[in-house]
C-alpha cells in the first residue's frame, strides 16, 4: 500500500551514516527526490534530526506461531514487534499448527501479513509433510499460491534423511526457490539441552557438540553441489560451520548462512542459572565461537543476521531447563544487538548493516522491492535509526504476545525510531503505526 497523497518528508538524516544531513522526498511509495531544503507541500514531515537513514531490514527467520500458538504470538503482534524493530519484510517458519505443508496455510499467512499491513509477512512451506522427513511437501503448489512461497524449511527439525533432502534440493533447482536446513544431525543430539562443553559438564547438563551441526552443513555442501542447487544455512553457531561455507565457496557450490543476534552477544556462560530463557536451538556456544561468527558475518563468509525469533509462553520456559522449550525473542532487540556486537567494535559500519540487515537477505530470496539502494526511484522501505540513544530492554513492555527475552534489563545500544513500508510509517518512536491510523 502506498503513501497518503501528500507523500512523506523524512528530513535531516544521514543516510548511511554518511556525508551532511539531507532530506529523503516519498512519493506514490517511492524515493521521489533526495536533496536538501526540500519543500515540504502537504506532505507528512518526520524530522530526522540527524539520525542514520537505512533499506527497511529483512529477516528471514520468524517465528509468528500462527496458526495454532497464538497464546504465543499471532501475525497482528509479531509484525507490531517487527516493524519496531525496523523490518519491511519477515519470512514466517512452517512449524505452525498445522504445518504450512500446504498451499491452504500458506496462503492463509501471505493474506493476513497483507490485512495487518506493517510488514510484508511472508510465508516459508515446510520441506517434508508434518515436518516428519519422511515425504516431500508440495513445493510446487505451495510457489505457485498467493503467498509465492520462494524459500523452503523444516526448521526446528532437520532434514536429516540425505535422499530427501537431494530430492528437495533438486526440485528446488527447477522451481527457482531456496531449501533452508537446519543443520542437526538428530542421532548427536538425543537428550541435548546445551553446547557439549566445560560448561555443560559442570552443569550436569547433556552435551550438544559442534559436529551434530557442522556435519549435516558439510553433507548439504555436497549435496548442493551435485544438484546444481543453492542451499541456505539457518542460524549458524560454531566456528567450524564458519570454515565449512567458506570452504564450500571455494569450490564453487552456491551456500549461504545466516546467524543470529543471540548467537553473536551470549555465550555459554549464561547457562550457568539455570534461567530457560538462555535455552536455544542450536544452544549458545562458547566465546571463541562468539567471535568467530562476528569475524565471519564482518567477512561475508555469514550472509546475514536472521533473529530466530521465537516466542514462547510462560510455562513453556518456567520449567526445568531440559523440559523447556527453545528460543527466544528477537525482532526488536536484533539491531541493537548488531550495534553492539559488530559496529561498536568496528567490525562493520552503517553500510555494513544495511548490508546484513537488508541488502544481502533480500538478494538471498530474491526480494526485488526489499534491500534496495537508498536512491531516487527506489521503493521507499526505510528505516530512521537514533543510534546515541540507549534503552533498558523489559520483557512485558515488548510488542509481541510473550515475553521470552534473554536480554531482560540489558541497557543496548541505539533504536529505531521510524520505519516505513512503501511510503507509509508503521512504526514510530517505539509503537507500531497500524493503517487505520494513517
Amino acid at each position: 500500500m502506498a503513501d497518503r497523497t501528500g507523500g512523506l518528508l523524512i528530513q535531516n538524516v544521514l543516510i548511511y551514516g554518511e556525508g551532511d544531513p539531507t532530506d529523503v522526498l516519498v512519493r506514490d511509495g517511492s524515493i521521489a527526490e533526495i536533496g536538501s531544503g526540500l519543500a515540504v507541500g502537504d506532505a507528512e514531515v518526520v524530522e530526522g534530526h540527524g539520525q542514520i537513514l537505512l533499506p527497511g531490514f529483512v529477516d528471514l527467520h520468524t517465528h509468528l506461531r500462527e496458526p495454532g500458538r497464538e497464546d504465543t504470538e499471532t501475525i497482528d503482534s509479531g509484525s507490531a514487534a517487527a516493524a519496531i524493530g525496523g523490518y519491511t519484510a519477515v519470512f514466517a517458519m512452517a512449524n505452525t499448527s498445522p504445518v504450512a505443508d500446504s498451499v491452504v496455510v500458506t496462503d492463509h499467512v501471505w493474506r493476513r501479513g497483507q490485512e495487518v499491513g506493517l510488514v510484508d509477512v511472508h510465508p516459508v512451506g515446510a520441506v517434508t509433510v508434518g515436518l516428519e522427513g519422511k515425504q516431500l511437501a508440495e513445493m510446487a503448489t505451495m510457489a505457485a499460491g498467493t503467498g509465492r512461497v520462494r524459500m523452503f524449511s523444516d526448521d526446528g527439525h532437520c532434514v536429516y534423511d540425505p535422499l530427501i533432502m537431494r530430492r528437495a534440493l533438486e526440485y528446488s533447482s527447477a522451481l527457482g526457490v531456496l531449501i533452508a536446513q537446519h543443520a542437526e544431525e538428530p542421532r548427536l543430539t538425543v537428550g541435548a539441552v546445551a553446547h557439549e562443553g566445560p560448561t555443560a559438564a559442570r552443569l550436569g547438563l547433556t552435551g550438544w557438540p559442534r559436529a551434530a551441526e557442522e556435519s549435516i552443513v558439510a553433507r548439504d555442501a555436497l549435496l548442493a553441489r551435485d544438484a546444481g542447487a543453492r542451499v541456505h544455512i539457518c542460524h549458524a553457531s560454531t566456528a567450524g560451520t564458519v570454515e565449512l561455507v567458506k570452504w564450500a565457496r571455494t569450490q564453487g557450490i552456491t551456500i549461504t548462512a545466516e546467524v543470529t543476534p543471540h548467537h553473536l552477544l551470549l555465550d555459554d556462560s549464561r547457562l550457568e542459572t539455570y534461567d530457560a530463557v538462555n535455552k536455544v536451538n542450536p544452544p549458545l556456544r562458547e566465546a571463541s565461537d562468539v567471535e568467530a561468527l562476528r569475524r565471519g558475518l564482518a567477512d561475508g563468509v555469514i550472509d546475514c543476521v536472521a533473529t530466530d525469533h521465537a516466542p514462547h509462553a510462560e510455562q513453556d520456559k518456567c520449567c526445568e531447563f531440559a523440559a523447556a522449550r527453545p528460543g527466544m525473542l528477537g525482532l526488536e532487540t536484533a539491531l541493537s544487538i548488531v550495534i553492539e556486537t559488530m559496529v561498536k567494535p568496528g567490525l562493520l559500519d552503517w553500510r555494513g548493516v544495511a548490508r546484513v540487515m537488508s541488502e544481502r537477505p533480500a538478494e538471498i530470496v530474491g526480494l526485488d522491492d526489499q534491500g534496495r539502494p537508498v536512491e531516487v526511484g527506489e521503493p521507499a522501505n526505510l528505516v530512521l535509526v537514533d543510534p546515541d540513544v540507549e534503552w533498558t530492554v523489559h520483557g512485558p513492555d515488548l510488542a509481541s504476545v510473550a515475553s521470552n527475552t534473554p536480554y531482560e534489563s540489558m541497557t543496548l545500544p541505539g533504536r529505531v525510531t521510524t520505519t516505513v513500508l512503501r511510503g507509509r510509517i508503521t512504526a514510530r518512536d517505539g509503537a507500531a503505526r497500524p493503517r487505520e491510523e494513517v
